[in-house]
Parts: C-alpha cells; structure tokens; sequence
C-alpha cells in the first residue's frame, strides 16, 4: 500500500507519573474533566490514534484489535512503515514503558532504547501537545487492553535526524474560550491536519506560504485522494453545516462520498464547539 511520501520530508526538517483519571483540569474556565474523560474523548475523536494504529479489514476496524498495530501501513520509495502496537502488552507493545517514555515517544520521537521514530508520526506538531493532554492521553492508553501482536521493525531508507530538536519542556493549556487559538490548536498539535493539508515545499511543509492550501496526494488501495484547501479559498462557498458534513462523515455537499485516509469515524465523536473551534481557525487563514 503506497501513500505519500511527503510525510518523510516533513518529519525529517520538523524539529511525573501519572494517577489514573484522579487528576481535574485546574486552570482557566474550562470545565473540570478527569484526565481519563480528556484522553478518552480525544482518542475517539480529533486525535483519532487508532486510525493508523488499529488493524482494519473488510469492514473497518478489526473488533478485539484496538491499536495493536497494522503492517503493512505504509509503502514508499522512501520507506516501508508499520504502525506499532501501542497497546498494554508487555512483549510486543508498550506495557512496560513508564508514563515519562511514553509521553517522550509522542512530544520528541524517542523510544525508552534511544531510536528515533519515523516518519509519518507528525512529531513536529505533537511537540506542541499540551501537558493535560499528553498526559491524558497516556492515562487512556494504560485503559487498553493487552493485544499479544508482532508487528515488524519499519525499514527507512532515509536518514532519521538524531533528534527532532530539544527536550520539550512544559506546554501549557490552550483555553477554549479563545475559539480561534483553541480551533488551531486542534488543527495543529491535536489532530495534526495541518500537515496532510499543506503542500510541501523545499523543507516540509510550506506552512509560511501555504498553510492549509491542500494539493498532498495520498495513494492506496481506494486510488489517489488529494487533500482539500482549507483555506477561504477552497471554502469560502461551504456553510459551516456543510463542512461539519464533510468532516464528520466524509460526505461533500453534493452527496458524493470523499476518500481516505481522513478518519471520519472518529470525527463524528468530535463536539460540536470544538469542530466550531477549527471551522473559526480555518477562516482566519490567508486564501490561497
């Protein structure tokens, strides 16, 4: 299966334990949720981990095998990629990593042995997930149950950087009262659309000239899908119910069905403030 390989380049230039849902967010107006409500929801839904990491069949997700890895993933000339099992398995998933690997592996790239992951996790943008949420996610993570499933070691024939640049330190919590900084956040970090809906420049990318301008071609066993312009220039003439549609449910307005590998099923569990959140960022953005 051969998707893009736009990814590779974008990850190459792109540089405390924790109780389980005991602790409430604190800070700000935001309503109190426990950090295994947070993770859930985000697991379920924008962040959607299981889109790449549960193994699919005939009809979707394989019931039983929730983010125990699926191989092949992805093929380029550039790599053979499989999606690791991350689930609480011990000998072939991440069981017996602490909180603190597990956090490093998704904000920096680096497994508790000291390899670097590769392409196409979007560690760029994760670096900017915020501490609730890394930590929320880990805390939905030690949920899942055990899967004893091999996946094979990706092969990259391409240098991994040493390091996608320096320890992260704290990353504070973005207030969803700032619908439009809340809205990026979620297209950025979160959820990571920003990535697959940018064109690549000459160093990733090109999100100084062209965010969110679409135009990434994806290849696999539906065909090819290009991603959308999500700036006002690709939807200046979509209503917002039209672009939760699109979103949600992977339907255009005029009833024809879009192509993967957008992860519209777990976009339906997305609230409705927070896709208004990424509608309002999505607006702002210069029209390309």
């Amino acid at each position: 299966m051969k998707i893009h390989l736009r990814a590779a380049a974008f990850s190459m230039v792109l540089f405390g334990s924790v109780a389980l849902g005991a602790t409430t967010l604190s800070s700000g107006d935001a309503a109190a949720e426990t950090l295994l409500e947070r993770g859930t929801y985000l697991m379920q839904s924008i962040v959607a981990c299981g889109n790449c990491h549960t193994p699919k069949g005939p009809n979707g997700e394989i019931p039983g095998m929730e983010l125990a890895g699926m191989a092949p993933f992805e093929k380029t000339p550039a790599f053979d990629v499989n999606a690791p099992n991350i689930t609480q398995d011990k000998e072939t998933g991440i069981g017996s990593w602490t909180d603190e690997q597990i956090i490093a592996s998704i904000r920096e790239g680096k497994r508790p042995d000291g390899s670097i992951i590769g392409p196409p996790m979007p560690i760029g943008l994760y670096r900017g997930l915020s501490d609730w949420d890394v930590r929320a996610i880990v805390v939905y993570l030690r949920t899942v149950k055990p899967v004893k499933n091999e996946i094979p070691k990706s092969v990259y024939r391409i240098p991994l950087p040493p390091a996608y640049g320096p320890p992260v330190g704290s990353v504070p919590t973005v207030s969803p009262d700032d619908k439009v900084a809340y809205g990026a956040y979620l297209a950025g970090p979160a959820g990571h659309c920003i990535e697959c809906h940018s064109p690549l420049g000459k160093k990733g990318p090109d999100w100084v000239n062209n965010l969110g301008a679409g135009g990434f071609e994806f290849h696999g066993p539906w065909g090819v899908s290009v991603s959308t312009n999500l700036t006002p220039t690709g939807l200046a003439d979509k209503s917002y119910a039209e672009i939760r549609q699109m979103i949600t449910t992977g339907t255009r307005p005029d009833g024809s069905k879009m192509l993967p590998p957008m992860a519209y099923p777990y976009y339906a569990n997305i609230k409705e403030e927070d896709l208004r959140a990424i509608v309002a960022y999505l607006r702002t953005l210069p029209p390309k």
